[in-house]
């Protein structure tokens, strides 16, 4: 690690320590030339998968995108910010726990689907018949009586 007070490529580290809940380490360094003293963050680069489009285009995952997403399936319902990020927190831990380099935008879209219906159920139907392009009233219903047959759990985020 290179001092950001003297350019010198010799440093050592004095203190080590986990933060981010573990997701990061903390690095307390000095400078062998200068003396000075400076903190670094290391943290594991996980690198998301790239989403293919129906249409057969891949573009790299956009966790911006996803939230938006969420967030207009979500609106004006009684679900908090952190609900939401712990939502997009699982999509993305189970995209990476696929191991593959590519998932396909179906796969993203059931994830989704499966979050938000624990989640919220109104905002899950929201999201299905866009997702789903619902054409009628038919397909709202059916998706609203699939949801009744489910046994009722508590809303995470609310």
């Amino acid at each position: 690690m290179h001092c950001p007070f003297c350019g010198a490529d010799d440093t050592k580290v004095i203190d080590s320590r986990l933060v981010a809940e573990g997701g990061q380490v903390r690095r307390r360094r000095e400078c062998l030339s200068c003396h000075e003293r400076f903190t670094t963050y290391e943290s594991a680069e996980l690198v998301m998968p790239r989403i293919i489009k129906q249409n057969g285009n891949r573009e790299p995952f956009d966790d911006d995108k996803l939230r938006a997403g969420l967030q207009r399936a979500l609106e004006k319902r009684p679900v908090s910010v952190e609900a939401i990020e712990a939502v997009l927190t699982n999509i993305k831990a189970s995209l990476r726990a696929t191991g593959e380099r590519e998932v396909d935008s179906r796969t993203v879209g059931e994830l989704v689907m499966d979050e938000l219906k624990q989640l919220d159920q109104v905002a899950y139907v929201r999201f299905a018949s866009v997702y789903r392009s619902f054409q009628d009233i038919a397909e709202f219903r059916d998706a609203i009586e699939s949801l009744e047959a489910e046994p009722r759990q508590p809303a995470k985020g609310a």
